[in-house]
Formats: C-alpha cells, sequence, structure tokens
C-alpha cells in the first residue's frame, strides 16, 4: 500500500513499457485500452462502496464520486469546484471542528481483496492476450 491510501500493481511499469516496444497499430492502441479498462474496473470497485459510505446531507457530495482510468492509474475523486468541501469532510479541518471522515480510504480498505483479484485476473489476461510475458 502507497501513502494516501493507493494501491501500487507491481509489473504494471513492466507491461506498460513492453506495449509501447509492440509495433505500432492494433494490438498497441487495444492493449493500452484493456489498461485503461483494468485501471477503470478497480477504480469502480472502490467508487460504488464509497457511494455507499459517504457522510450525506444533501447526497451532492455523493453524487460528485467518480471512477476514472488511465493506462498508469485508476482514481477515485470526489468534489468539483461546485463541491469544495469533499477535502474537507474526508481529510478533515480541526480549525473549523470538521473531524476526517475518510470514505474513500475506508472504500479501499472494504474492497482492497478484490482490486487486488481484479488486477491479478486483468493483468494475467493482459500478459497473456499479448504475449507479453
Amino acid at each position: 500500500m502507497m501513502a494516501g491510501g493507493a494501491v501500487r500493481v507491481e509489473g504494471l511499469d513492466d507491461v506498460r513499457r513492453k506495449i509501447r516496444r509492440m509495433e505500432q497499430g492494433l494490438d498497441q492502441d487495444a492493449a493500452k485500452g484493456d489498461l485503461q479498462a483494468m485501471n477503470l474496473e478497480a477504480a469502480e470497485i472502490v467508487a460504488g462502496v464509497a457511494t455507499s459510505i459517504v457522510p450525506v446531507r444533501t447526497g451532492t457530495l455523493r453524487a460528485t464520486i467518480r471512477a476514472a482510468g488511465a493506462q498508469k492509474s485508476g482514481r477515485v475523486r470526489s468534489g468539483y469546484a461546485r463541491v469544495p468541501y469533499a477535502g474537507p469532510i474526508h481529510f478533515g479541518w480541526p480549525q473549523r471542528n470538521i473531524s476526517p471522515q475518510p470514505f474513500l480510504y475506508d472504500a479501499l480498505d472494504r474492497r482492497r481483496n478484490e482490486v487486488f483479484d481484479a488486477y491479478e485476473r486483468n493483468m494475467s489476461q493482459i500478459v497473456k492476450k499479448y504475449r507479453l510475458d
């Protein structure tokens, strides 16, 4: 586990490097798309739980929780410019007597094994599909 509740996937950088070395074309584009889909799947697992445990007063904060996947990582975010209190709710704000309620970290903690299983399954499929071993 990395700082901030992140998960580091061993071997992901190696797979990305091998995909970059593939001949340009459909296989390389498809492999990059598969990496993005893998990261999005893991982020969606966490986002689904986060929406069920986020503190709710009006539901506005819950509505901002979203998953994103890129080739390098999956991310779960909350808040927008119009919902600037996502950070203080999650991390707390002692000067304003707001206690931390780390709903994103808690969501990852609750589904960590599911996230690991999804990465393991998807990485194995990508390595096999594109003969990257």
